[in-house]
């Protein structure tokens, strides 16, 4: 029987830290696995110790070159998507590289925005990204950013029942 609560770890392709907090598993379906990050998780941030202002839900797909996280007010960012490794589970330890790409749609405008770029490519070259990472990361930052802005869920309204449990 899997723990209530995940151990969220991101690092850099070259094995820097990143992210790392604790969260609540909400469920899993058939998208992947929903957890939630109440205000005040201690948790880390680029390798420095931070604590959790606004609450968010995590989404872990099952399979994909991406996470996304639900945001309420008052973040700009409605729904944010980090490019990122498929993640590998150790227990109750989700782990994934973080690979720069972000996809963001903002709450006032539904814009979505493709951001990063420069760091992608600055990292590629600096990392040593392989080509066939190179493409992954790319086609599912596209796909993202027209999932985000076409309706697909659950980025349109399926994640608000998960939110609604951590606001």
């Amino acid at each position: 029987m899997p723990s209530d609560v995940v151990r969220v770890v991101y690092r850099k392709y070259d094995g820097t830290a990143h992210r790392d907090y604790p969260a609540r598993r909400l469920t899993e379906d058939d998208l992947g696995i929903w957890l939630g990050v109440s205000t005040g998780t201690a948790s880390v941030y680029h390798g420095r110790p931070s604590v959790e202002q606004i609450p968010f839900v995590l989404l872990v797909p099952h399979q994909a070159w991406w996470t996304c996280m639900f945001n309420p007010p008052p973040r700009t960012s409605e729904v944010y998507c980090d490019i990122a490794s498929p993640a590998r589970w150790d227990g109750d330890t989700v782990n994934l590289i973080d690979l720069d790409l972000d996809v963001v749609r903002r709450r006032a405008t539904g814009a979505v925005e493709l951001r990063d770029e420069d760091e992608f490519a600055e990292h590629r070259v600096r990392f040593g990204y392989p080509d066939d990472l190179v493409s992954a990361a790319e086609a599912a930052a596209g796909w993202l950013f027209g999932a985000l802005g076409d309706g697909t869920e659950p980025f349109a309204t399926a994640y608000r029942k998960w939110l609604a449990l951590v606001v």
